[in-house]
């Protein structure tokens, strides 16, 4: 028995040694982690059960057969916890051909995301590799569509998490793609359906592999990306920290955790966070931080469309998504980019049962042929969409201005919010006082006097929230201070909420 155990552990140190001493030091010379370094710091210690070990590839085209077969084929596949909670994982390995996808490698991949749905618990894809293996042609092409159907079928069932740590061109961008969260490292990561060699001969543009598809174009101006880190291990101990908020899947209800934060807690300090200047910034983030138990924020899009906020926080334990606009950038106004932010947030959020939080001071959208142009009308309908079809619990807070349509998009009563307070600063209109009154008594716009006086009537007649709370679009003006325990309450109660919708194959979002 012994020689053959000896086989075995022998075989198994030959996989894990990945592509050898000189690539692994050669893959940390990069600043980059192996990819069983990287499940090390990613799961709970002595928690990775590895499947697939040995598997080799099967190729013989392009002198294949002759070239060394290393066990795994260029991905680490398996399960393990994170505290405590099952996760189903792979890592691709760039020092075994580079992490490239054959036939083989893809079917580690989806024998674990066909896992992963089977029993209902997240999968977390690391990528670090240089596209399909070119030797294989349409096998490996054929492996892509298997994975990237899976993917499809499991979107909205279990959270799919891609963590890019490296190259990820060519069809290993489209898995990320339709994940619900892609990370990135800076300056070691990058995405791009074509390379700098492919763009500088179709296109003549000369530009690198940071510029063409780096962490900072795709967190900043793509949106392909929801955040990045400055090294692997940031990166991976944040991905723990995200999945302690997500639940297993859209069945399972979110996590709960012990909190040390009461839920009846008044906070004196939000009374004075609105300026008396209705036209000066305030930092939304204060409020969010002051709402969540122990001020813990996880943002999600940090870099892009910061005028409007989105990510994941907890109220007594449980896990909430917040969505509010922003007063330090562009005045919380909402555009196309913030729109189609938001509208992906909300969807994730009720696809897996997380309740919504929303915190509203927007003057409207924002003008100009630049965003008319960019199709404001139809990414503005996605945000309308998105919180008028969302089922799980809706609880708003205006906190100053909701003007024009913005006031309806943002989970207003009238599309479905279930508890909507406002605060006593609250601007609830078409419009700001001044431009109402110039449109409406544009006869009197050479009297200063007559204008400031019918200004001064407009806003003690709209720029008030009693005037909805009058009709009931407003359930309640409560004090600033009392505005965590207020959600608490309202989250409580809501907690047992259900709607049942029409039968429907499915809806046709305004894409």
């Amino acid at each position: 028995m012994k020689p053959i155990l000896d086989e075995l552990e022998q075989r198994r140190a030959g996989a894990r040694a990945g592509g050898g001493e000189k690539r692994v030091a050669a893959q940390h010379k990069r600043g980059k982690l192996t990819a069983r370094e990287r499940l090390e710091l990613l799961l709970d210690t002595g928690s990775f059960e590895e499947f697939d070990t040995f598997v080799q590839h099967r190729c013989t085209d392009f002198g294949m057969d002759k070239a060394e077969k290393i066990p795994g084929d260029g991905v680490v596949t398996g399960w393990g916890t994170v505290n405590g909670r099952k996760v189903f994982v792979f890592a691709k390995d760039f020092t075994v051909f580079g992490g490239s996808l054959s036939e083989a490698h893809a079917a580690k991949i989806t024998k674990i995301q066909d896992m992963a749905l089977k029993v209902r618990a997240p999968i977390i894809g690391l990528f670090d590799a240089g596209g399909a293996r070119i030797q294989e042609g349409v096998a490996a092409l054929g492996g892509y569509g298997e994975v990237f159907k899976r993917n499809v079928t499991a979107s909205g069932v279990i959270p799919q998490i891609s963590v890019i740590m490296g190259p990820c061109a060519g069809g290993d961008v489209y898995s990320p793609a339709m994940t619900d969260f892609i990370f990135m490292v800076r300056d070691t990561s990058y995405m791009f359906v074509t390379g700098p060699e492919v763009v500088k001969t179709v296109t003549n543009e000369s530009v690198t592999a940071e510029e063409l598809g780096g962490a900072k174009v795709h967190t900043t101006k793509s949106s392909v990306a929801d955040g990045a880190f400055e090294n692997d291990v940031e990166c991976l101990l944040q991905m723990r920290r995200l999945i302690d908020f997500l639940p297993a899947c859209n069945r399972s209800g979110v996590p709960v955790w012990p909190s040390f934060d009461d839920g009846e807690r008044l906070d004196p300090s939000l009374d004075t966070l609105v300026p008396d200047n209705p036209n000066k910034p305030y930092d939304m983030k204060e409020l969010i931080a002051k709402v969540a138990d122990e001020g813990d924020f996880f943002e999600i899009q940090q870099g892009f469309a910061k005028n409007i906020l989105t990510g994941f926080g907890r109220v007594e334990g449980r896990t909430v998504g917040f969505v509010a606009n922003q007063p330090m950038v562009l005045a919380g106004v909402l555009d196309a980019d913030a729109s189609r932010k938001a509208a992906r947030f909300v969807r994730f959020c009720d696809a897996f049962e997380i309740p919504i939080v929303t915190f509203v001071d927007v003057p409207g959208f924002l003008p100009g042929t630049a965003q008319e142009y960019g199709g404001l009308i139809k990414h503005g309908a996605k945000l309308l969409f998105a919180y008028s079809q969302a089922t799980v619990p809706l609880v708003t807070v205006i906190t100053r201005k909701a003007f024009g349509g913005a006031y309806d998009v943002m989970a207003s009563k009238h599309i479905g919010g279930d508890v909507n307070y406002a605060w006593p600063t609250a601007q609830i209109a078409v419009m700001g006082a001044k431009g109402a009154v110039e449109i409406i008594f544009r006869a009197d716009i050479d009297d200063p006097e007559k204008i400031a006086a019918r200004t001064k009537e407009y806003e003690q007649r709209f720029l008030s929230p009693f005037v909805a709370a009058e009709r009931g679009y407003i359930d309640e003006v409560i004090t600033p201070r009392a505005t965590r325990k207020r959600i608490a309450r309202a989250l409580a109660m809501l907690a047992s909420k259900k709607i049942e919708a029409p039968m429907k194959k499915h809806d046709n979002l305004p894409l």
